[in-house]
């Protein structure tokens, strides 16, 4: 009997870990508040030395720069690793940007198209 309630109790819970997973910010551009809601393990004071730490040295250049900011260790950097963005690479467009495509189309002129067409 004890044996199912581990394994149904384990179970809930693999399917409850997606649900804390980080979500990706550029951490060279969100705010506090943003930051400490998509990245797990980090509360807002943290994200807010995040963000001070940068007004004061500048951008992030790699991951593990985050390691300066007190309050940040491997063990945080590991959990959230591909959630942290250092630009736009891997982020979604939001809705106010209108998504671009990759490759547009040109029309082609009438000198383009073969005789006969």
């Amino acid at each position: 009997m004890f044996k199912k309630f581990l394994a149904a109790a384990g179970l809930m819970l693999a399917f409850a870990l997606p649900a804390f997973a980080a979500t990706p910010v550029n951490i060279n551009t969100a705010d506090a508040d943003t930051i400490a809601k998509s990245l797990d393990g980090i509360g807002l004071s943290k994200a807010k030395a995040i963000v001070a730490f940068r007004e004061e040295h500048g951008p992030f250049k790699s991951v593990d720069d985050l390691t300066q900011v007190k309050g940040i260790g491997p063990a945080t950097l590991q959990r959230n690793h591909d959630a942290i963005l250092l630009s736009g690479e891997g982020a979604k467009p939001s809705a106010d940007t209108p998504a671009m495509p990759k490759h547009a189309k040109k029309a082609k002129s009438a000198k383009d198209q073969p005789a006969g067409e």
